[in-house]
């Protein structure tokens, strides 16, 4: 006997539903670039140095963003403390690891660990 299941508005029956499963969500992994992880340990030490710099650092004008109950996102967070003068640096990271992950996409390792290192320098790492 074969089971079905409903997922969402797809009907999905049996095995090939699991298989089906499993092929999705392997493939954002073997999509991954010569780098991919590396920029995942990088982009969490530049969010670690946003957040520390946003708690210590001055406070600016709420912006609109925020009136509208819009949670910040890490490059937003870096943006205001970019005008306030405190996180230039944190910019500087967030621009490499762009690049970085462009690089990545690409395949290009050479360009991908220049941009980590620039990203690294950025930040103080």
């Amino acid at each position: 006997m074969v089971t079905s299941k409903w997922i969402g508005s797809a009907r999905i029956t049996g095995l090939p539903s699991v298989l089906i499963l499993a092929a999705a969500f392997a493939a954002p992994a073997a999509q991954a670039g010569p780098c991919g992880a590396e920029i995942d340990r990088v982009q969490a030490a530049v969010d670690a140095r946003i957040d520390a710099t946003a708690g210590a650092g001055r406070t600016g004008a709420e912006s609109t963003a925020a009136t509208d109950h819009r949670e910040p996102t890490p490059g937003s967070i870096a943006t205001a403390e970019a005008r306030l003068g405190d996180g230039a640096s944190n910019e500087k990271a967030l621009a490499a690891l762009t690049q970085a992950r462009a690089a990545d996409q690409a395949g290009d390792g050479a360009a991908c660990e220049r941009a980590l290192t620039a990203a690294r320098a950025a930040i103080g790492r």
